[in-house]
């Protein structure tokens, strides 16, 4: 009887962890690859190939690519610039909004794994646009990633859209960007400002007031101002104006000190007047993030158009 009971607690105990699925499962990429098969299923997903070398299959990545690039080699040592969207299968897990999902960084240092073989592998130049379906041991595997409410669980596939922006288009997809955020706010009477330094980028600026003084700014110029600063998502990143403790504007040099999208959007305007600026990226932090010094969080993403909307207190030449 007891020798029954002992084969009865080894058999027990074999097959709940021939049920685990993780990274040390040898049956996990079957339990991807069907889960992705049920998804392309579900949702009429044409056009999508599996990633194999030949004939043997290395990643088990399902991807679509919807325009090949015809820019830079996406070498591991390359750095790339991103804009994606990202959703488990089951759909629980989602983070869409493409004015936040922006990166640059190495195409060796993308995370989770499965973007980085997908980028290197399969999107192979800048300037491509892809759909991939990274299978669960190629992405967060069985411990997952987050916390609380915005966690992914463990053993999720995910489903990427992803842009690689060619650096040399950068300014024509800014644009188009732009342009789009203009017309789905319905926001109308504003002038384009072609840069002084880059001639290549332009900003839009529409005067709301324009201001008593008799003094335009100019590259040599400080502007004392109150300003919101918002993401294409109209998250407040930034803002000044601060009247219940007296600082009721920011003295800000033009020549230096600010992002160029400033110095040539406020050139002209005097005291009193009331700006709003849509800067595209190249004139404002470019393809570096601005991150919080004490969070580490990032505040302004790689690549990201602006909105600045302002009033000129004084301008002092």
């Amino acid at each position: 009887m007891k020798q029954s009971y002992l084969a009865l607690f080894f058999l027990t105990v074999l097959g709940l962890c021939s049920c685990r699925k993780d990274g040390n499962d040898i049956g996990i990429k079957e339990y991807d690859q069907n889960q992705i098969d049920a998804y392309i299923k579900a949702n009429n997903l044409t056009g999508m190939q599996r990633d194999k070398a030949g004939n043997v299959d290395t990643t088990g990545i399902y991807y679509q690519i919807f325009n090949q690039g015809k820019g830079e080699a996406l070498d591991y040592d390359k750095r790339v610039s991103l804009v994606y969207t990202v959703k488990s299968l089951d759909g629980k897990y989602a983070i869409t909004d493409t004015f936040v999902n922006r990166n640059y960084y190495y195409v060796g240092a993308a995370t989770p794994k499965g973007l980085m073989l997908a980028l290197h592998n399969l999107a192979k130049t800048k300037g491509t646009q892809g759909r991939f379906l990274i299978p669960s041991h190629l992405a967060y595997g069985s411990a997952g990633t987050g916390v609380g409410s915005s966690r992914l669980p463990g053993n999720e596939s995910l489903d990427f859209t992803v842009s690689v922006l060619n650096d040399a288009d950068i300014d024509k997809y800014d644009d188009a960007a732009i342009q789009k955020y203009l017309t789905a706010n319905n926001l109308t009477g504003y002038q384009k400002v072609v840069s002084s330094k880059f001639p290549q980028s332009s900003l839009y600026r529409q005067i709301t007031l324009v201001g008593t003084g008799t003094v335009p700014a100019i590259q040599t110029s400080t502007v004392n101002v109150q300003y919101t600063g918002k993401l294409f998502n109209n998250t407040i990143f930034d803002e000044f104006n601060d009247q219940e403790t007296g600082n009721v504007g920011k003295p800000l040099g033009l020549e230096n000190g600010v992002i160029q999208g400033w110095k040539d959007g406020l050139i002209g305007v005097v005291a009193g007047s009331k700006v709003s600026l849509i800067i595209p990226s190249r004139l404002a932090y470019g393809f570096s993030a601005n991150v919080n010094p004490t969070t580490g969080a990032t505040v302004i993403p790689a690549t990201s158009c602006l909105r600045f909307d302002m009033n000129v207190l004084t301008v002092t030449n």
